[in-house]
Formats: C-alpha cells, structure tokens, sequence
C-alpha cells in the first residue's frame, strides 16, 4: 500500500470531510474523493460511513487508522533521519514538462513535499504536446518528463505511474450517441473525429476501430485538447482524449464516453540516463519511494 494513499486516507479520518481534507492535502476534491474509493476498492471493505456532510469510520476504518498513524510516523522519522545525514541543503532548479494526463496531481504533490522539506529548491513546470515534451527531454532542456506510454525515447530511465489513464472521445451533448455508455468501433463509423496529431494515437485508434487510419472520418488533428473543446462544443467532430485530460475541466456542452473494448494506458517519468543533480536525483528518489514499495 503506499504512503501516499495512506497519508490521503488519515487526512480525510482526521477531518470527517473529504473538502476540507483537500485543502490540506492541497489536492482537488475530485482528485481524494478518486483515491479514498480506489482505497477501499484495492482493500474489499468499506472504510467510512457517508452521511450528508460528513464522513466516520466503519471498523474497518478505525484500524486502518491506526496502523496508518503507527506507519506514518516512522516514514517520517526515517525521512528525517536521512535528511539529517546531509551535510548541506539541497538547492537548485529542477525542470520537469508534463502532458495533459490524470497523473499531473502526482507531479504536484511530491514537488510540494520536497520545496516544503527543502525551501532552496525551484522549479520551472513545462505543459505541452508528448512530441514537444520528448524533444525538450532529449535536448537536456528538461531535467524529467511525464509521458503517456507508449514512450519510444532511447537511452532513458521511466518509472511508471500507477494511474491508468482511460481512453474515450469527448462529445457535444446534442450528438446522437451522447447518451451512450460506451462508445464502440461500430458507433465511430462515419463520426467526424478529431484526433491527436501524434502517430502512436494514431496507430492506436486503427487498431482499435479495425478500420485503417486513413480511411476514418477524421476532420482535423490537435495537439493539446483545450484547443479542441470549442470545437466539440460546436460538434465540429468527437475528439479522442483520454480521461485524465479533461476531469478538472467544466464541462457543461460535452461528455466524456469511455471506449469499449477498454484502452487504458500508463503515464511514465521519464529521465536520462546519467549523473543527476542532487536536487533531481532527491525527486526521483522521493517517486520511487512512492511508487516501488
């Protein structure tokens, strides 16, 4: 289990509230509300009982409790023993470059455990399209990227994050199949789509549709998927996204349709191969101390 969800978990125990928890955690509502359900779905049993404005722990929930206190305390100490061994403080500027993915509240949780452990360290966040990230990665601009797999970069370290990114197409309310569950190859026949320019999603789509790229209905390549939302809303055409890109967006004229059969992917943290600074070998310690226990 990790320490992340763990110390998500004890906040929102503490508060009885999962509003107040996030701020806090500084983590968006939606965002913990996610992590508590996958929690208690990863465990089979209920951890709170959930009434109009507050949340109290079932049995289950009170000794998870405490084990988490017993277990968060000893994360600590170890953390703060290591930390003591140093001889000077970290500093220094770590670069990192996202794409628009689910993932990107992960990024921003342990940036904020290292500045506030360390308050000489800085950063510069980069948001752009996979190919532009790539490139800036390669060329030493960036010091570690968050990437959707596939990742076809050479001479590089990943570590995948735990979250599965979910694949769908965002729709105008008013088109014909928004009342959908899923969307399937056959409901995509003859559907104005606007897909990314990237030719893995690309290879991916045909595969899943059975039908060769170049002969769906495609109306238009995008890069980023806030330049397409207008023309969703517009019904322009059905833009493939994945779920992780627009659920802290507000979304009154459209809909996210997961595809079926299911395509769902990793996002990966990327950097290269070789000698780091100590301020970025400190981060990428800190995402496999998350996410390799």
């Amino acid at each position: 289990m990790e320490i992340r969800l763990l110390r998500y978990f004890w906040a929102v125990a503490q508060e009885g509230n999962i509003s107040r928890a996030a701020r806090i955690l500084n983590i968006t509502q939606p965002t913990l509300s996610r992590q508590i359900k996958e929690l208690e779905e990863s465990i089979g049993r209920p951890l709170f009982h959930r009434e109009k404005n507050r949340l109290s722990l079932t049995q289950d929930g009170y000794f998870l409790k405490e084990r988490a206190e017993e277990i968060l305390v000893l994360d600590k100490k170890l953390e703060q023993a290591f930390s003591a061994q140093r001889n000077e403080e970290l500093s220094g500027t770590i670069s990192i470059g996202c794409v628009e993915a689910d993932n990107s509240d992960t990024v921003a949780m342990l940036l904020e455990e290292l500045i506030s452990d360390y308050p000489q360290i800085r950063f510069n966040l980069v948001t752009g399209t996979s190919d532009d990230i790539s490139d800036r990665l390669e060329k030493g601009i960036l010091d570690l990227a968050v990437l959707i797999e596939p990742v076809s970069l050479k001479e590089v370290e990943a570590l995948t994050l735990p979250r599965e990114e979910k694949w769908g197409f965002l729709i105008s309310k008013e088109l014909f199949i928004a009342n959908n569950e899923y969307i399937q190859p056959e409901d995509i026949r003859g559907l104005p789509i606007l897909c990314s320019g990237r030719a893995e999603v690309q290879s991916l789509l045909a595969e899943w549709s059975g039908v060769p790229f170049d002969q769906l209905n495609i109306v238009g390549n995008y890069n980023l998927i806030f330049n397409v939302l207008p023309l969703v809303d517009h019904k322009v055409g059905a833009a493939l996204a994945i779920e992780g890109a627009i659920s802290d967006r507000k979304l009154e004229e459209t809909v996210f349709i997961p595809l079926k059969p299911a395509i769902k992917t990793n996002c990966v943290l990327v950097w290269k191969k070789r000698v780091q600074t100590p301020a970025v070998q400190e981060l990428i310690n800190r995402f496999n101390h998350a996410f390799r226990l």
